[in-house]
């Protein structure tokens, strides 16, 4: 009897937890979605059905409120669908604002200490001292490595395809093997080939970071909804494989550079100057990083090895859907491809035939080209931040406490008619100078305010170098009739539910 009347108590105390729970946006007086108890707007993820970034899409969707409260499992967050109000939090009210409110542990856990993750002045400090990597004229000397991995692509690409007629490929896969071996070079200095070696230590890594087991839903989920969660499984030492194998490949390539005085051009020579020398050259000519006389690391190998990993992850996914999906939209719009093809054939012919960094900077339609991906098929669908102080919203009476999660799905005010005329159509003459017809304040594929991505340049050049050298290499077939992409269910980023597949031949 006794046990009956103790599950009565727990069945009451649960229910009337989760009513408190999921009642919490009708207190505070903020419009809320509906919800499924317990997963809140989050059971089609759940259930298999959606990705994360597509199940904030559907709630955006759902709703016409400017300011809706929604809750992700039993953790309550804003999301916001008023462009303005977006682009206000994240620039003119940054202060408020300043933090993503993901899992970071500095001190106990160096390695999650990365410019993606890091917090208030620690983020601050590191962004400021990271920037002079991303010059024009760093860029432009890491350029030649670049256009050497586009070049594999290309041999990859001929020796898959018949001396006549056409062959579908697959290309999202392609071009993530392009992006890998392209942060492999570009980044560590590692010189490899993933098209002749698909089973090479990055790639290895690259598998275990795409690797959806329970284990990495579990640990993606805390690092996201549960910082405080996840924190505990870092200090029981629940290890992720990935993570591991990339410190000691961080740590191994450091002692290799330091021990026998090797420079390079890439950005861990850059990251090795401010571990040695307390800071980054703004001269564009200086590589070198000898240590200052007293010998003092102003940066820890672990701290290194987070940078280089988030570069890695934020670097090879976004180029490599970015690419394949540009590529594909040219397939189906033929005057599109032509414009596309002309731009780069007249700024190859401008630089004498050869494709260097300023022949890149001059492609402007295929630029437009890349940023109307960018909007239709933003890599990371949306963005989160964490309020820092009390925020009243503008023109209401409502308040945004501190500590409460925002969201901002960037594929929802990216492809909403209210800001984009027409938003499925590709249409690259939109950011054109004399034509933008939309609201420049939902454009935000690559963030917005200081924490903008630090590398999105740096991403444009490398994704404009794979679709300048095919557009020069193969003829795209034109597909006859039109079909969207649709996405996969797992993880953040967008990911092609079936591959990218275009039907290309070799360039008569």
């Amino acid at each position: 009897m006794i046990g009956i009347y103790l599950l009565i108590g727990a069945v009451t105390l649960l229910y009337v937890y989760l009513k408190w729970t999921f009642s919490y946006w009708d207190r505070k007086g903020f419009p809320s979605t509906g919800v499924s108890i317990p997963f809140g707007g989050l059971k089609s993820v759940t259930q298999g059905k959606r990705s994360f970034g597509m199940a904030i899409y559907d709630l955006y969707q759902s709703t016409k409120e400017p300011v809706v409260g929604i809750y992700l499992t039993l953790r309550p967050a804003l999301l916001i669908r008023d462009a303005q109000l977006a682009h206000d939090m994240l620039v003119k009210d940054f202060a408020s604002f300043h933090d993503r409110g993901v899992y970071v542990d500095e001190e106990n856990d160096p390695m999650s200490a990365s410019l993606f993750q890091m917090e208030g002045a620690s983020w601050k400090a590191l962004r400021n001292k990271l920037t002079p990597s991303f010059t024009s004229g760093k860029l432009k000397a890491m350029f030649e490595t670049s256009d050497s991995v586009g070049d594999k692509l290309i041999a990859s690409m001929k020796a898959q395809l018949p001396q006549s007629g056409s062959k579908e490929l697959e290309l999202k896969k392609l071009m993530a093997t392009y992006a890998i071996d392209i942060i492999a070079t570009t980044i560590f200095g590692l010189d490899i080939d993933s098209f002749a070696d698909p089973n090479n230590e990055f790639q290895v890594i690259s598998r275990k970071v795409n690797r959806r087991n329970f284990e990495d839903i579990v640990r993606g989920a805390s690092s996201f909804l549960y910082p405080g969660l996840e924190k505990f499984f870092v200090r029981i030492g629940w290890k992720q494989e990935a993570t591991e194998r990339m410190r000691e490949l961080s740590n191994r390539t450091v002692d290799l550079r330091e021990q026998n005085n090797i420079v390079r051009k890439d950005l861990l020579q850059l990251l090795l100057q401010l571990r040695n020398q307390g800071k980054i050259s703004t001269d564009d000519s200086v590589w070198t990083a000898e240590s200052t006389k007293n010998g003092v690391k102003s940066m820890s190998k672990d701290l290194i090895a987070g940078q280089l990993f988030l570069f890695y992850i934020a670097g090879y996914e976004t180029t490599a859907s970015t690419t394949s999906f540009t590529l594909y939209e040219l397939t189906q719009n033929p005057e599109v491809m032509e414009k596309a093809k002309e731009d780069v054939r007249n700024a190859l012919e401008k630089h004498g035939g050869k494709l260097t960094y300023d022949a890149i900077s001059d492609m402007k339609y295929l630029e437009a080209c890349v940023l109307e991906t960018a909007r239709k098929y933003p890599a990371l669908p949306l963005l989160n931040r964490v309020c820092t102080q009390d925020y009243p919203v503008p023109d209401s009476k409502l308040v945004i406490k501190k500590g409460t999660p925002v969201i901002i799905s960037l594929i929802g005010m990216h492809r909403d008619a209210e800001y984009f005329p027409d938003p499925l159509s590709y249409q690259p003459e939109r950011y054109l100078e004399d034509n933008k017809n939309f609201n420049q304040a939902a454009y935000m594929p690559f963030g917005e305010g200081p924490r903008m991505c630090i590398g999105a340049r740096m991403g444009k050049v490398n994704v404009k170098i794979a679709i300048a050298k095919v557009l020069s290499n193969f003829d795209l077939e034109i597909r006859k009739e039109k079909r969207e992409i649709e996405f996969g269910i797992n993880g953040v980023p967008l990911m092609p539910k079936e591959g990218v597949p275009v039907r290309l031949s070799l360039k008569k």
